[in-house]
């Protein structure tokens, strides 16, 4: 599949990012090849690139201690419903967020200032208030949470990369479903490596989450972390009692602040209630380190703490099955994402702290507009 005529735009990396940023450029009327595969069937003996979007459950809401990522949320949640008209696949369900800790814990106090500042819709709720609004939750004495009840709850990721390559091949990209093996750069174009053959491009996004420091065969700077997820499958009768949950952040030191995800539908049928939030951080060195983890299947020890720290929260919980998953994220320190130029032709969006999932076609869109050549003053630090 070698491919003659060179490409005016590829996009390296079909998760919510590149997707999105494929779904932009093709509708602002450039030629677009989007490159990647999907979802490995099997884990354990996949030898080629993994995601962290192959999941069911990611928080969205508009709040964030931090402006950039406050203006990246408003945005990308503004055009859901765009994004699900274009595609005909929903991903969005708003079920509101929570955001919960002790009334001491300063990050708690700074949810309300920060939402009031920028008036943000935001509900306050404490000790037998929260209990009364939010039963489910085991002790609420001393407790302080803020509610988002609109524009928050959470998104299907799978559902959303979905929607965004359905959407960007109706704009008239073409979807390579294949992994890119490795890069060149010549005065003339990129030439992008695939086991069938290879793509020639003017110009290329690479938007490949953790595999992308790999892949250009550098490091710029940024550290991939290993994450575990807990998945708890819940019957019928519980999940009726949990109707109503929202999306849920725990604020608290590292180890005690666990994301909480209300049960969601997942497509084996069952329904799950996800928890992540890793006590320690693991680094991951290169792609074998990468490849090794996720077909490991994630951490038991991270996962019988979340298991800890669910039954802590959630009052009389009963499940009838755990599932581990492996993710990972990746970590900068600058606390911004890493999106510009690296050269005339290559351009990466990467590097989102575990926070893109929900802002994802924002950072896509200006990921697509850095690969055009517009510099993003957001974007500095």
């Amino acid at each position: 599949m070698s491919v003659k005529k060179p490409i005016k735009l590829a996009v390296i990396g079909r998760g919510l990012i590149g997707a999105a940023a494929a779904r932009h450029l093709s509708k602002m009327g450039h030629e677009v090849a989007l490159i990647g595969p999907g979802e490995p069937a099997d884990f354990s003996s996949h030898d080629g690139v993994f995601g962290s979007h192959y999941d069911e459950g990611r928080i969205t809401r508009t709040y964030d201690p931090q402006a950039f990522w406050r203006q990246m949320n408003r945005a990308a949640i503004a055009r859901y419903g765009e994004i699900a008209a274009e595609s005909g696949v929903a991903f969005y369900r708003e079920a509101g967020a929570l955001h919960v800790g002790h009334r001491e814990t300063t990050d708690v106090a700074s949810v309300g200032e920060v939402c009031a500042d920028e008036a943000i819709c935001c509900e306050a709720y404490q000790d037998a208030g929260l209990a009364e609004r939010f039963p489910f939750l085991k002790s609420t004495a001393g407790m302080l949470g803020y509610f988002e009840p609109r524009d928050a709850g959470y998104i299907s990721p799978r559902r959303l990369v979905r929607a965004q390559t359905i959407a960007a091949e109706r704009a008239g990209a073409r979807i390579i479903d294949e992994a890119a093996l490795g890069i060149s750069e010549t005065a003339s174009g990129v030439t992008i490596r695939t086991r069938s053959g290879n793509v020639e491009a003017e110009r290329v996004l690479v938007a490949a989450g953790g595999h992308t420091q790999s892949l250009l065969g550098r490091s710029l700077g940024f550290t991939v972390y290993a994450r575990t997820a807990a998945l708890f499958r819940l019957d019928a009768a519980e999940v009726r009692r949990l109707t109503g949950m929202p999306s849920m952040r725990c604020l608290g030191p590292k180890g005690d602040n666990p994301y909480i995800l209300p049960p969601i539908p997942y497509p084996d049928g069952r329904t799950w209630l996800k928890l992540g939030g890793d006590p320690v951080d693991l680094p991951l060195e290169g792609e074998a380190d990468i490849k090794d983890w996720f077909r490991s299947g994630g951490s038991i020890d991270v996962a019988d703490h979340l298991q800890a720290q669910i039954l802590d929260r959630i009052r009389d919980l009963k499940f009838e099955e755990r599932r581990v998953v492996p993710c990972m994220t990746t970590f900068g320190d600058t606390g911004l994402p890493c999106i510009g130029r690296l050269s005339e032709r290559v351009t990466v969006a990467f590097c989102c702290y575990g926070k893109s999932a929900k802002c994802s076609d924002e950072l896509g869109r200006l990921g697509g507009l850095a690969l055009l050549g517009e510099v993003r003053a957001e974007l500095a630090p």
